[in-house]
Formats: structure tokens, sequence, C-alpha cells
């Protein structure tokens, strides 16, 4: 390990010192609803001074500045009749081109007077969205320190948000599970793309989804407009970019989460037909060669890929064919382990052989039909698949005062199999939208999404009666060969300018799948208002009903498939969790780059999945962790509640640093079928986060990026073990009647990055260490089952972790 970061250091220092390099920026400007190209569109590289530099974009939106310096630098786009665009912080580089691609949205006019408003970086995309929405760049998923850039990681920074563990991507959105959080890539509904995903989650240790091919997409954490659907929690709402249409660029990375590399460039010239291509093979043997502790001696292994090919067509229209998937495997062989090891990612009672794959797969039209109507159509396919092995250990435990043998916990007696299973979910999605505006005022958006879902799954298990000394029969609690049936949403939603300062939007939604006949939400309404103050102050409103269905594993489960006919599947006829949403906010801009958001909300959680026999089970509590659910006969009669408050101070960067400090106080309680109130599982109470970051440049053509973050959230609920159960199960079974009384300490975490970056001709290196809980503070994150009494142990979340990485861009 000391050899590779000495030819980094020395790769990276012993490069010459030139003249300032500079790069091209290009791009295009469109209106924002017809996506119809924008002639004459003012564009101005601000902070060029005493020099200004500017250009106007020609018949087809286009535009391009040359020999723009490297660094940050800001630019205003300005039309007549149309909103400013300000963009600060826009990174450019010398080894490729920064390429801009923009939407403008038509101002309104009153008495011959045009309204001129400025839209800056951080505003969704999405103009149905009024509140508790928020776009991000490529840039600010690698810029926060802890966020390895992931979307996910970075996402847990936002008022509201939390991660649920530091060995998973998992986020917790105003106390809801996790499982309830909707991907979306290019308008349809994605599986969980994450590696090592367990079914019925919607994240995992490390992203399949690599940013370096994302365009500015948008985050939504409530009150969510009508598009999106089968969703309670939250949506990441993923774009992808073109690749470079004019020039070939290459990419390579190496570091400790893997090897990377990305190609661009033209398909043609003449056509500006584009390819976009990126490979990633996991690095996570470094890790284990450096000592570093990821959680397990096992080393997980993983790769993942990309691809998109643009065609452009005539007026401004497209069509790209595109595909992103990945696949991984870890063996969790703990006869192997020594004494001193530890394992947060398995049980510690077995051999555990894991893997998954997912892919998805399409291609999209995007057609400007006249200058003020819109269409867009994706047909994708998708895969997602989990394939499991577990071998039960019959273990001796070293004798007390006697040595162990070999450094192991236990004498391995004999090993037998335990636990056989595979998950195979196909889905077929279309979704498409048409577009419509009537002048600056009024907008009508029309759409409808169609998923086909094809579910195969076999699971075969036994357990080990440690009282009686001998195994149960093989149970078949899956055994699905091609299940199909199919989600749909069609929806509408309208957006109106009453006047100059105040909108209003009010959208329907619909959702039907053919699972089962209580699979239905015939009308889900949502509404909203944005009244616009003086002194750069703005009020928003919103509310909304939402639902979502049940992970597809569920409703093919079933106890013991040889008995099925005398005992129903438990989820096989359970309908739609359904949430009201609420969301009051308030924003001030206190100075040109420092905005203040506060917002405050109440969810309404209703037809929850809880047990028909009295317990304390609820949905609500799921999809964090690497389990699967084994729920007995469920009904939709649980309900809950969400409420808190939140507060963002943002300064945006300017001036050479940012900070970003966010704040939430919240409760999140639920009841199962025993009618009592219960904390849900990620109740935290309060969440605060802290991110500060400033760049130091050198001659103008390095720069030093030092960033650091602190975290600190109420830990998660548990409850006493019931050893019993947990002995007879061999995994942890908590008390039913005193689950979540008690609570783990607070979390708390800080984190450090740090990022070199060198630029030459056509040239930029970039070397960073990402370094994860710089104190190495103990979380506590679970209780674990162990084979022997009290049948528990408490695990802790991942200790000091230093991600690094080296990049060249040419």
């Amino acid at each position: 390990m000391k050899n590779i970061f000495l030819f980094f250091f020395f790769l990276i220092f012993s490069i010459n010192t030139l003249a300032q390099p500079t790069q091209t920026v290009r791009g295009r400007l469109v209106d924002k609803e017809s996506k119809f190209p924008l002639v004459g569109v003012a564009v101005l590289l601000v902070n060029n001074a005493p020099t200004p530099v500017g250009t106007v974009t020609d018949t087809e939106g286009n535009f391009r500045l040359i020999n723009v310096p490297v660094g940050r630098q800001t630019f205003r786009f300005t039309l007549v009749g149309y909103k400013e665009i300000l963009l600060n912080n826009i990174v450019v580089e010398a080894g490729r081109e920064t390429i801009l691609n923009l939407e403008m949205e038509e101002a309104i006019t009153e008495l011959n007077t045009v309204v001129v408003k400025v839209k800056r970086n951080g505003e969704a995309a999405n103009e149905m969205a009024v509140v508790s929405a928020r776009q991000f760049s490529v840039e600010e998923t690698g810029r926060y320190a802890g966020s390895r850039g992931e979307p996910a990681r970075m996402a847990s920074n936002f008022a509201g948000v939390q991660g649920a563990d530091d060995s998973r991507n998992d986020i917790v959105i105003r106390g809801n599970s996790p499982s309830g959080v909707l991907w979306r890539l290019e308008g349809v509904n994605i599986p969980n793309p994450n590696h090592f995903a367990i079914a019925g989650t919607s994240g995992g240790p490390v992203s399949i989804i690599n940013n370096k091919y994302l365009a500015n997409s948008d985050f939504f954490t409530g009150a969510f407009p009508a598009e999106f659907g089968n969703t309670t929690s939250g949506v990441f709402d993923l774009k992808l970019r073109n690749g470079n249409d004019e020039k070939h660029q290459l990419s390579a990375q190496f570091g400790f989460l893997g090897t990377e590399f990305l190609a661009e460039g033209p398909l043609s010239k003449k056509s500006k037909a584009s390819y976009l291509v990126t490979g990633r093979y996991a690095n996570l043997w470094l890790f284990k060669k450096a000592g570093i502790d990821i959680g397990t001696e096992a080393t997980p292994t993983y790769l993942d890929g990309f691809a998109r090919f643009n065609f452009p067509l005539k007026k401004g229209g497209n069509i790209a064919l595109w595909g992103v998937g990945g696949a991984s495997t870890i063996d969790i062989l703990i006869s192997e382990q020594e004494a001193s090891e530890r394992n947060i990612f398995g049980q510690n009672d077995r051999n555990q052989y894991f893997s998954t794959n997912m892919a998805t797969g399409g291609i999209t039209l995007n057609k400007p039909i006249n200058k003020s109507t819109f269409f867009k159509a994706t047909v994708a396919v998708s895969s997602n698949v989990q394939d499991a092995n577990h071998d039960f250990l019959f273990l001796r435990k070293t004798p007390q005062g006697e040595p162990l043998i070999e450094n192991k916990r236990f004498v391995i007696d004999s090993i037998r199999p335990l636990l056989d299973y595979k998950f195979n979910e196909t889905k077929y999605s279309l979704a498409t939208y048409l577009n419509k505006k009537w002048g600056a005022k009024s907008t009508l958006k029309v759409g409808f999404n169609a998923d086909l879902y094809s579910f195969t799954a076999f699971d075969q298990a036994r357990v080990f009666n440690e009282t009686s000394m001998s195994w149960t029969p093989w149970t078949t609690r899956w055994n699905a060969n091609r299940e199909m049936y199919v989600l749909l949403q069609p929806y509408v939603q309208f957006k109106h300018y009453l006047t100059e300062n105040l909108s209003f939007n009010a959208g329907l939604s619909s959702l039907y799948s053919s699972i089962n006949a209580n699979s239905y939400s015939v009308i889900e309404p949502r509404l909203g208002l944005a009244l616009e103050l003086p002194h750069r102050q703005k009020f928003t409103l919103a509310t909304g009903l939402h639902s979502q269905g049940l992970p597809s594993y569920l409703y093919f489960y079933h106890p013991n498939l040889s008995n099925v006919n005398t005992v129903p599947y438990p989820a096989k006829n359970v309908g739609f969790s359904k949430s009201w949403h609420f969301v009051a906010g308030y924003s001030k801009m206190l100075a040109d780059n420092l905005r203040l958001l506060v917002e405050a909300y109440y969810q309404n959680l209703y037809d929850v999945p809880v047990e028909v026999q009295k317990s304390s089970f609820s949905l609500v509590n799921s999809g964090a962790g690497f389990s699967r659910i084994f729920p007995n006969l469920l009904q939709n009669a649980g309900i809950g509640r969400n409420y808190g408050a939140e507060v963002t101070l943002e300064k945006f960067f300017s001036n050479n640093y940012y900070f970003l400090i966010t704040a939430s106080l919240f409760d999140a309680q639920y009841q199962g079928s025993d009618k009592l109130w219960h904390n849900s599982d990620f109740n935290g109470k309060y969440a605060f986060n802290a991110l500060f970051s400033k760049e130091f440049t050198f001659n103008k053509r390095k720069s030093l990026n030092i960033g650091a973050k602190f975290t600190m959230t109420g830990g998660r609920w548990y409850g006493p073990v019931d050893e019993v159960l947990s002995r007879q199960t061999q995994e942890i079974v908590f008390a039913d009647a005193t689950r979540n009384s008690l609570q783990f300490d607070p979390y708390k975490r800080f984190d450090l990055k740090t990022e070199y970056k060198i630029n030459r001709n056509r040239l930029t290196h970039t070397i960073a260490v990402d370094i994860v809980n710089v104190l190495g503070i103990q979380n506590q994150l679970s209780l674990s089952y162990i084979p022997q009494a009290p049948y528990f142990k408490q695990e802790y979340q991942l200790g000091f972790l230093p991600v690094f990485f080296y990049r060249i861009d040419f």
C-alpha cells in the first residue's frame, strides 16, 4: 500500500507548471415545457472581468465559449420573455469539455412588463414540484465528504434524510421505511440499483449507479407530483447525459472502490450521434491488504457498467438507447474466521454464499412537436436476481482455559446445508407523457406508466432444533414460476400562474395492480400552492395522497407450501399502503448566495400491512437490512403518523467555499394489530448535518479542496430479545410486547475529504481521499444472532474508513 501512495504522490507533484490551460464550454438551450430550441439566448461568463466573454445561441439553440479558464466559473443565460438562469460553481477542467444543456422557463408578462426571476443551482427541474424537492448535480455527489460519489449517500445530508447505517446506503426519509424510496431512470421505475441488494429493499453496500454518466437529477422527500406513483417515502428521478458529440474523451480511475474507465465521443460528427460507455471492477481487496475494517473478513467482488447511444432527430428531438447493470458476489465463511474477526453482513452460525445481479435497459424518444408541445416515451426491460446458499455449522466451543485452535472461535464438527433460494424478477416498462403549455401561465402534463412483472422464485430451508438435536424437514416457502401481474398508473398534472407571483398546481393519479382484487387506488389528488413574496421570499403549501404495493416476493411467500390447501398465503390478498402528505415551506435568500429553507410536515399512514393475529408487526419497519420478511397472515389494518420540522441553511459555492447546515426534529410512530403506539425502527427523533468545504487555487492550474462533515442522529430502536424463539429460528427475534422500547445511543460521525486537482493542456489529474468516520467512533448498529446464550451480540457500525482514488481525464 505504501508503494501505491508514493507512486501517485510523485506522479501528481512531478507535473511541470505551465501557463493556465483553458477549455471549451458549450451546450444547448431549450424551452422547459416544449423542449423546443431557443434562438438568441445571451450566454455570459460572469466572473471573467475585466474582459467579458459571451455569445448567443444559434437557430438550434447551441452555444459555444472557447478559451474559458479552468476552475470554478459562473454563467448567466438571458432571453427576453424567459426567466434568467444563473449557474455558479460550474467546474471547468482541462481534461474534458464542459457541456451545459439547459431548459429555460417562460416568464410571466403583466402590463407589457417582463417579470424577471432567477433560477439558481439546487432548484428542482420538475416544474410541478412545489415543496420538498431539490435538484442535485454530478459535482455535488462527489463534493460532499462521506458521500463516496453515490446519490443516496449524498442525499443523506439533506434535511429530513438520514442513512440507515454505515454498511448500506439505504436512506430514511422523514421517519419512513427505506423500502418506500422509488428509483426512476429516464422516466421508468427501476429495480434497486445497488450491489448485494436484498429483495424488498432500496439500498445496498455499494451503488451500481455511477455519477459520471448522470445529468442533473431531482430528489423528492414528500408531496410528490402526480407522475410519481407506487411510493410513499421519496423519489430519485435520475437523468442520463449524452456523450460528447464532437470529440472523443477518455477517463480512467483507480481507487479502493474499483478500477473504472469511461469513453465518450461522436459516432458521426455530421449527424451529432454520440456514445458514452463506462465500466468498473471492485478493488475491495485493497482494504483487506491495508488492514482496514469493512465489517467482514470476506472479500466482496462486483462489477458494473453503462452504455448510452444518442441519435439526434430534426427539430431538437432525439432517440437514445441505454443500459446499466451490475453483478456482485460474496462468500462469508464463518468456518474460517478467526476469533478476532467480525461479521456485520450476515449471521454468525453459518457459511453464506450470496450473489446478485441487476440490469435495466431501454430506448427513449424525446420529441418536440411544436413550440408549445413536447412528447416523451421510454420502453425498458429490467431484471433483478438474488441467489443464496447457507450451510449450518455444528460447532464445539473451545474449552475455557484452553488455547484457541488455529485462533478460531469454535471447532467445526460438521457443516450441513441449511438454506437455498433464488429470486428472479423481470419487468417490462412503458413510461410516456405529453406536455402542453399555453403561453407562460399554464402547463398541462398527461402521462401513463405501465409495468409488467414476471416473477420466478424458489426457496427451501430447514432448522436444526438444538433441544431435540434433530433437523426439521425441508420446507419449501417459494415456488413461483413466471408469475405475472401488471401495475398501471395514469396521471394528469396542471400548473397555472394566478398572478405573476402566485402559482397553483393540481394533479390526479391512479394506481392499479392485477396481483389481487384489493390492490388499487382510484383517485390520488395532488395539490400545491407557491407564493413569491418581496425581498426574495417564498411560501409554499402542498398535499397529496400516495400509495405503494408490496415487494413482489412477499405476494408469493408461504410458510410451508406442503400445507397450501389449508394455510393461506400470508400476503396474497394484501392491498396498497396509503399515506397522506401535508407540507408547508418558507424560503428566503438572505444574501446572493445564502438561502434559508424551513419546512414542516405531517404524514398520515393507513392501510399499512400488519398481522391478523394480535402483534406489534408492521411493514413500516422493513427494508433496511440484509434479511427478508417472513410474516404471518397480513391485513391492511395498520396506521402510522410521521410529523416534524426541518431547517436548511445553505451557502452556495462562491468565494471559494460553501457550507450546508441541516437540522430535523421528527416523530415516527405506528400501530400494529395490537392497537398500541410504538416507535418505528427509524424514529431517531432528530438529525443534524453540517458540511463545509474550502477550495485553494495555486498558479491558476492547481486546486486543493478540503471538506468536512459532521453528522449526529438519534439512535435506532429495538427491544428485548426473545431467547427461546431466537434459538428456535436461529435468528434474532424481539419480544413482541416490548418491541422498540429500547434505543441505541445517538449516532455520531465526522468525515473529511481532500481532493487535489491539476489541469494541464487537455489533461486533468485528480487525486482524492474521502475519510469516513475519522475519529473511529463505535456507533451501535444492531443485534446479531450467535449460537450460544444469550444468543445475541451487539454489532457496531464501520470504523475509520479511508476511500482513495486517482483519476485522469483526457
